[in-house]
């Protein structure tokens, strides 16, 4: 006997979240009702047919989706997965187990096996649940009576009369397998859904299924490792013995966990309500803060409104006073009538005075007291922002630190970085940019949700500073923000090209990889012989190579690195028109000058080296970057070296005829000049001796991703 109770989670269907009718088994080894896979099936033809790719079966039935099964059905329509005539027609399965698509093969729903185990226990189930529920009989005449036992052979169920009417002795019929009265039907012998008429005799390891000996002589399962079904069977079930046998020894400490997970249990709501309890009077106290700014922003209100309004009424009350037999125009005019001279000189020259002041204010009219409240407008801006950020912090959630050093600014920006302790990493981090305008006093932060530790963003401009901070999350409690790293993009549209091997590549000398983005000058047998002048001129040729794409208009920016050990090195750009004369330029590198007995020591050859030179170039070499010598360059040429920074780039602006020269990392020019642009311009590189140039890689979305797998 079974125990049914307590196995009812795994007698649940995971699509419709019922016990489970006619359970199929995917590939992934979950189940799922037969009925389940055929909705969720239609739906997904339905949801081709909407988008147009492929039209559906009008005659199919249109079952109404369970709520369960829209969330997975819209996911696959979010995946793009498309198909087309020409390729195999394979079903694509959202499985509600794993959240899995899975793959079903050319036969879909008919190459799956029925679960007839499961079914059994299920039926046993719903037997054990209503127990004072009787099955009938199937062919008693009304009123049915309750059936004795059900025949497995006949699929049907039988009182003992119609029993023994249908299965007479001495038939073939008395021969079927009859059992108790039950729902659950099905065959003896357990057929292959490839091959319908072949019955299942082996089971492969590689698939885990059963198969029959034609999927293992020319089907899907022919190179597989398969054994009998009565090997599989019996290995299968001393395993599963096994596995239960120990769970069950270990009974008194699975008790233990549960003990110890109801404790937790009982200790995570105390501790949720002592943390609500808190968070409450946190906010309490900001309330209470909030209150008394408010009380005092409107008493401060209040009282300036009273006191303009008492001066601007003792102002009307004296313009009133102006008025013809009021106030102190009517006091005037009873003083008018004063006789007696000395009566009235004694009381009109105090009454004269204030006369003239009126007088004076009707001239003059302004108004005793301002209107306007712009005074007491309370700016919440900053206040506003703050609140915007208030969440839970948390001492073990660490701070991220934003990498300098991974993070790139090329074509896209890819921001990298690090949580430096041994902490638990946060579930989800949020990057907040904004762009760096000394105009704009207002800063407006841009924000990303990323579930990694990087992310690339192409929505930058160029020749521009941003500002870049991260913070980690970890359910609803959050780290501090990061300290703000500033990055400045490329002065220009990023420009991709790769090294030309045809146009005058010298194979002897150089050496490209396979992807064309890298070359390589070694140091071999062919430069001994070409130094063979050396005591008498040393002359020594460099090897040139160029870009395979050129550029006729607008402003353009690429980078590179060289490698640290590279002896000799020129990089910068060269017209069309001037390219077979950069390759037949033999003498082109070092000057009788610099020989020790050569006698030379003025600079007038460098302008004649300069101006002979067919393309636009600086040299490196020796983890140096040398300033050409030009009448705006410093005198001193110790001045004109320069550290070589670890990554290079060149920004050509052909509608100026200016070509600039950058530190690619701080995007920092370190020279720059005129240059011919009348044809069309390509970036030129020359090597002598051991030397090395790599193109700076574009960033894409999976960058850091291909790079982390490598």
């Amino acid at each position: 006997k079974v125990a049914i109770k307590g196995i009812e989670r795994e007698l649940i269907c995971p699509a419709c979240k019922e016990l489970f009718t006619h359970p199929l088994i995917l590939p992934c080894q979950h189940n799922v009702c037969h009925k389940c896979v055929k909705e969720i099936l239609f739906a997904f033809e339905d949801s081709f047919a909407d988008g147009g790719s492929e039209s559906s079966n009008q005659s199919s039935p249109r079952i109404r989706i369970s709520a369960s099964s829209m969330d997975r059905i819209d996911r696959i329509n979010r995946s793009g997965i498309k198909r087309n005539s020409l390729t195999p027609r394979s079903t694509l399965f959202p499985c509600p187990g794993c959240q899995r698509d899975i793959d079903l093969g050319e036969r879909g729903i008919n190459g799956l096996f029925r679960n007839f185990t499961l079914e059994t226990i299920v039926e046993r189930y719903r037997q054990a649940a209503r127990a004072a529920i009787a099955i009938m009989c199937d062919f008693c005449k009304p009123p049915p009576q309750e059936s004795t036992k059900s025949c497995m052979d006949c699929s049907a169920s039988y009182c003992n009369e119609c029993f023994k009417i249908h299965h007479p002795w001495g038939t073939v019929k008395a021969q079927h397998e009859y059992v108790g009265p039950t729902t659950n039907f099905r065959p003896k012998i357990l057929m292959c859904p490839e091959h319908e008429m072949e019955r299942v005799n082996m089971y492969c390891e590689i698939c885990r299924r059963p198969v029959c000996h034609l999927c293992k002589l020319g089907g899907g399962h022919a190179n597989h490792r398969v054994t009998t079904m009565s090997t599989a069977y019996k290995t299968l079930k001393e395993k599963l013995s096994k596995d239960i046998e120990y769970l069950i020894s270990k009974e008194s400490q699975v008790k233990a966990h549960i003990t110890q997970l109801d404790l937790l249990l009982k200790e995570t709501e105390c501790n949720s309500e002592r943390a609500k309890q808190e968070a409450s009077q946190s906010f309490e106290k900001l309330y209470h803060v909030l209150e008394e700014k408010k009380s005092a922003a409107l008493r401060a209100i209040e009282t300036s409104k009273n006191i303009r309004l008492e001066k601007l009424q003792t102002q009307v009350e004296e313009y009133q006073g102006l008025l013809e037999n009021n106030g102190l125009v009517g006091y005037a005019q009873e003083v008018l009538k004063e006789t007696d001279p000395s009566c009235f000189v004694q009381t009109a020259k105090q009454l004269h005075v204030r006369i003239q002041k009126a007088t004076e204010s009707l001239k003059s009219f302004r108004p005793a007291a301002e209107t306007t409240f712009e005074d007491f407008v309370v700016d919440t801006a900053k206040q506003e922002d703050i609140l915007g950020d208030l969440s839970f912090h948390s001492n073990g959630l660490e701070i991220p630190e934003i990498s300098e050093e991974q993070s790139r600014m090329y074509n896209k920006a890819l921001i990298c970085w690090e949580c430096p302790g041994k902490t638990d990493p946060a579930d989800i981090y949020v990057l907040e940019y904004h762009k760096l305008n000394r105009e704009d006093e207002s800063v407006t932060w841009q924000k990303t949700e990323v579930c990694g530790k990087s992310k690339v963003l192409s929505d930058l401009d160029d020749d521009s500073s941003y500002a870049f901070r991260v913070r980690g999350y970890k359910g609803s409690i959050c780290s501090p923000w990061s300290r703000e790293v500033i990055l400045r993009t490329p002065p220009a549209p990023v420009f991709s090209f790769l090294f030309d091997d045809k146009c005058g590549y010298n194979n002897e000398h150089l050496q490209l990889n396979p992807r064309r983005t890298s070359v390589e000058s070694r140091a071999g047998f062919p430069l001994l012989l070409g130094s063979e002048r050396l005591q008498v001129g040393c002359y020594t040729t460099l090897d040139y190579i160029i870009g395979d794409t050129g550029i006729a208009k607008g402003k353009h920016f690429w980078a590179f690195h060289v490698e640290a050990y590279s002896y000799l090195v020129k990089v910068g750009v060269v017209p069309s028109n001037k390219i077979q004369k950069l390759f037949h330029n033999t003498h082109d590198v070092t000057s009788p000058r610099y020989e020790q007995d050569s006698g030379h020591d003025s600079g007038s050859e460098d302008a004649f080296f300069d101006s002979s030179q067919p393309c636009t170039l600086v040299t490196l070499g020796m983890k140096k970057f040398f300033i050409p010598a030009t009448p705006a360059a410093p005198k001193d040429p110790a001045s004109r070296i320069l550290p070589l920074p670890s990554c290079l780039g060149i920004c050509l602006d052909c509608d100026r005829g200016r070509v600039g020269f950058y530190d690619a990392g701080r995007m920092k020019c370190l020279y720059e000049c005129e240059v011919d642009c009348s044809g069309i311009m390509y970036p030129a590189f020359a090597l002598m001796g051991g030397a090395a140039v790599h193109l700076e890689e574009a960033v894409t979305a999976k960058y850091r991703e291909y790079h982390d797998d490598i």
